[in-house]
């Protein structure tokens, strides 16, 4: 399967086209952002557990990151609210156990980068924010690997990103609030990809946005 594979070209996934699909295991479902091979892929995804349910003991052959959107899971290595973010490298393996309230994570697989071996957690939603990269911005800085950067961002409302996109491109997901681009507004659960040089302009809306931001990895 290839699905939003040429990353020379940008992406824009809202909420009313989520399309979710069950997965080998029951009670959870994905909803596919990108995707390079079959059931193991380099793919970035949205996945969405049903109360209670559990998915098999498995090794992330290419590393695992993931955040957990709503509700809450656990594993051998501890337990994980919404605001969780997650590193498992290269090797790794664990089981996840689902809560009475489900779960829905984005999970980014095969994505690791040489060397890049740490496995770790962190409880965003009871960490501080510092400045930002720019004004209108504050952040948490969640992980940072060579070129490859990833951050929460809070902006203010109207608050523009950096354009034109960077050296290594940049990938979002939005949280709360709203982004705005050419084409509309991106409100939270939109997915965008913009390659290196992509001048649109894309700014939060009338009420802030928080997103997730990836930069550096295309």
């Amino acid at each position: 399967m290839r699905l939003r594979a040429d990353f020379s070209q940008p992406e824009r996934v809202l909420p009313e086209r989520y399309e979710w699909v069950p997965s080998p295991a029951a009670g959870v479902e994905r909803m596919m952002l990108d995707r390079i091979g079959d059931e193991v892929a380099r793919a970035t995804s949205l996945v969405r557990f049903a109360p209670h349910s559990r998915f098999p003991a498995h090794e992330h052959g290419g590393g695992e990151e993931l955040l957990v959107l709503e509700g809450a899971f656990a594993d051998e290595y501890g337990q994980y609210q919404a605001g969780s973010y997650l590193r498992n490298p290269v090797g790794s393996s664990h089981a996840p156990a689902i809560g009475a309230q489900g779960a829905t994570l984005f999970v980014k697989l095969h994505q690791f980068q040489r060397g890049d071996d740490r496995h770790f957690n962190r409880q965003t939603q009871h960490e501080d924010w510092s400045d930002g990269p720019w004004s209108g911005a504050r952040q948490q800085e969640l992980h940072h690997f060579g070129d490859e950067r990833i951050c929460l961002l809070q902006l203010s409302p109207g608050a523009s990103m950096p354009r034109p996109v960077a050296r290594g491109g940049e990938e979002i997901l939005v949280l709360h609030g709203t982004l705005e681009d050419a084409q509309g507004l991106c409100p939270a659960g939109s997915w965008l990809r913009s390659p290196v040089g992509h001048e649109e302009l894309l700014q939060a809306g009338l009420h802030g946005a928080t997103i997730y931001l990836k930069t550096g990895h295309l």
